[in-house]
């Protein structure tokens, strides 16, 4: 929205993708926090899986903030889209259904989880894990989108934990990442406190409600939410990169 702000209005000419980039993640923090003291209460988190994939996530937010420096607007915008669109094609491959074999053989480390009815199993295995999250955390600091858009098809295609556990570990996950990446845009210089400060306000209050509306839809109705979602912003980043 800031992208597309900066190029049609004159007003938001500070919306650069630095200063984007710094003001999402500081958002990101309250937009998480409001979620996951939400999902925690409905017991939605996988908290191990979590703390798992934060050892790869924080070390590559760092790297990611550091690289953001390079890119300008258009070359942002675009390769921000082409990511968005990748994600969303991703997406619709569904999420992935363990073997029952493959699921025997992790017992020490399965996890079982029952939501409307139904049963989900599924194992959360360390080197995948450790590099998948080491990459959202670089794309999490270059463009500032906390990585759930990333992390929650990752979740869903590679270990098979169905979206209402992903969304809310990815969203426990973002909290973390966003405080270290924000932290490092804080010390390059790329936070406009006086803009900041009301997109926190918003954050908690859409990070609440957000939380809250995921309660009652079924996670069909999410994935399709989500895919339409990813499809849109990246059609758009890409046109407004190229334009």
């Amino acid at each position: 929205m800031l992208l597309f702000l900066n190029q049609s209005f004159e007003a938001f000419a500070w919306a650069t993708p630095q200063v984007i980039v710094g003001i999402s993640l500081i958002t990101m923090v309250f937009t998480a926090l409001s979620s996951t003291i939400t999902y925690a209460k409905r017991k939605r988190i996988d908290y191990k899986a979590g703390i798992l994939l934060l050892t790869g996530c924080i070390p590559g937010g760092l790297l990611g903030s550091w690289l953001n420096q390079f890119f300008n607007e258009n070359q942002f915008a675009l390769y921000f889209g082409l990511l968005i669109i990748v994600v969303s094609i991703l997406s619709f491959l569904g999420e992935r259904k363990p073997s029952q074999k493959t699921l025997q053989n992790k017992k020490s480390n399965l996890r079982t989880i029952h939501i409307d009815g139904e049963t989900f199993r599924y194992h959360i295995s360390l080197f995948p894990a450790f590099v998948i999250s080491f990459m959202i955390g670089i794309l999490s600091g270059l463009f500032g989108i906390g990585g759930g858009s990333i992390t929650v098809p990752a979740l869903m295609l590679v270990f098979g934990v169905p979206i209402q556990i992903a969304i809310a570990t990815s969203m426990f996950m973002i909290l973390f990442i966003s405080l270290i990446s924000s932290g490092a845009h804080i010390v390059l210089g790329n936070i406009v406190w006086e803009y900041a400060f009301l997109f926190m306000i918003g954050a908690w209050l859409g990070g609440t409600i957000g939380a809250r509306t995921n309660q009652s839809i079924k996670g069909k109705t999410l994935e399709w939410i989500l895919r339409a979602v990813l499809v849109i912003v990246g059609l758009q980043l890409i046109f407004d990169g190229l334009t």
